[in-house]
């Protein structure tokens, strides 16, 4: 260190030392996201602390991001505008409080990261730890592992750190996905690495009994297998990814009938199979509800307030798109549905580049694309990991944005140089 030291100036070892020190804080961040059991969580008060610290030092805002600023700010917006609508307030301040700090937590991944992309691997190791740490207190409370491990679960699920198993379960789906990639494109000395931990939280989700959590790390297994089979021309590896998404397959399948075999397991996973639950098609179940809102949100343009709609009907909309008409009206409903459709199209168009975050865009974009299909079924407004999937394609796109202008201006591509971990 001290022959560094010698070598470098002190601005530069003073640089070196901010980046570790901001590297780490962001790291810290990620790992108390699988921790979510009360709101405002430990995540949104630490993160809430570092953005406004980071705003104080600089924090560089993209010209690539501003539309995700924009639309997420004008949704907001139109929570505020509903919340106009409310005879009785109770907890809704706080609630678009916890909205608002999401949306810019968003453009602070996206920020950070289109800076630093060097970020992309930090964030997805520190989020992995996250995963199986939660996956593991999950599991743990499942099986009554010991005393008082049962604060784990509910309604006899896996909940992990979560107050829902339909939120502990997605949340497992990025870290899964990103294991998936390294154990498929990974030297084969090296695959007991990512497998550990991937079988981890493959039993996390499982054991969530999220039928949206398996239906996602599914699409999202398959997703990322195809594209990782139309991007490379070498027919070795196309090989090797088609040999080993079979002797995955037949793992799983043996793992799952095993599995199926502990007391409990196969009435539990019975009944969460079906397509169609009780609260689904009752009277006024799920679907039902459906109709009931779409008729409201052409009755009240500015929405009907956040979480009001729970009070009415007894259950609440289980829908984005029907959450975002009720709580944030539909000026937050055409917002989120063009963030939504941006999104997915400018990640597209970047998907399949090779760059050296290409790996990381591709885990996040399919993992986001099974959240936004889940949130057709459930409320995922207030899920960290949604916005923080958002940060991350969007950082992608804006690092995107710079090369290009680079290439433009003859300049160097110096974000080619920077080394991908894989």
């Amino acid at each position: 260190m001290s022959a560094i030291a010698q070598e470098l100036p002190a601005p530069a070892i003073n640089a070196k030392l901010i980046s570790l020190i901001a590297s780490a804080a962001i790291g810290v961040g990620i790992l108390l996201s699988g921790f979510v059991i009360s709101e405002p969580a430990p995540y949104e008060i630490y993160m809430a602390g570092l953005i406004a610290v980071w705003a104080l030092f600089g924090l560089r805002i993209s010209r690539a991001t501003v539309p995700l600023l924009v639309l997420l700010v004008a949704m907001n917006i139109g929570g505020m505008i509903a919340m106009t609508q409310m005879a009785d307030l109770a907890n809704t301040p706080l609630y678009l409080a916890v909205s608002l700090f999401l949306a810019f937590s968003a453009v602070f991944f996206a920020s950070v990261t289109s800076v630093q992309p060097s970020l992309y691997r930090l964030i997805f190791i520190a989020y992995v730890v996250s995963a199986v740490a939660t996956s593991l207190l999950g599991i743990a409370g499942y099986f009554h592992a010991f005393p008082g491990a049962e604060m784990f679960t509910k309604y006899d699920r896996a909940a992990g750190a979560f107050q829902d198993p339909n939120v502990f379960g997605p949340f497992l789906v990025l870290p899964g996905t990103y294991l998936l990639y390294l154990l498929l494109t990974g030297p084969v000395s090296r695959m007991p690495l990512p497998a550990v931990p991937l079988l981890i939280i493959t039993a996390g989700i499982f054991f969530s009994f999220s039928r949206g959590a398996w239906g996602m790390f599914a699409v999202s297994a398959v997703l990322l297998t195809a594209c990782l089979f139309l991007q490379s021309a070498s027919g070795k590896f196309r090989l090797r990814v088609v040999v080993m998404t079979i002797a995955a397959a037949a793992l799983l399948v043996i793992a799952f009938l095993v599995i199926l075999q502990l007391p409990g397991v196969s009435d539990m996973f019975t009944q969460r199979a079906q397509l169609e639950q009780s609260y689904d098609s009752a009277r006024l179940g799920r679907f039902a509800r459906y109709a009931i809102g779409f008729q409201l949100a052409t009755e009240h343009p500015f929405g009907i307030g956040p979480l009001v709609f729970g009070t009415i009907y007894g259950e609440d909309t289980h829908d984005i798109w029907l959450k975002t008409l009720m709580d944030y009206g539909w000026l937050g409903f055409v917002s989120f549905l063009t963030l939504t459709l941006w999104t997915i199209g400018a990640g597209f168009r970047i998907l399949l580049r090779d760059r050296p975050w290409q790996p990381y865009l591709l885990c996040a974009y399919v993992a986001y694309l099974g959240n936004i299909g889940l949130g057709t079924f459930i409320d995922i407004d207030h899920w960290r990991h949604l916005y923080l999937l958002l940060g991350l394609v969007w950082g992608a796109i804006a690092l995107e944005y710079r090369h290009q202008r680079e290439l433009r201006l003859g300049a160097p591509a110096s974000l080619l140089s920077i080394s991908a971990a894989r």
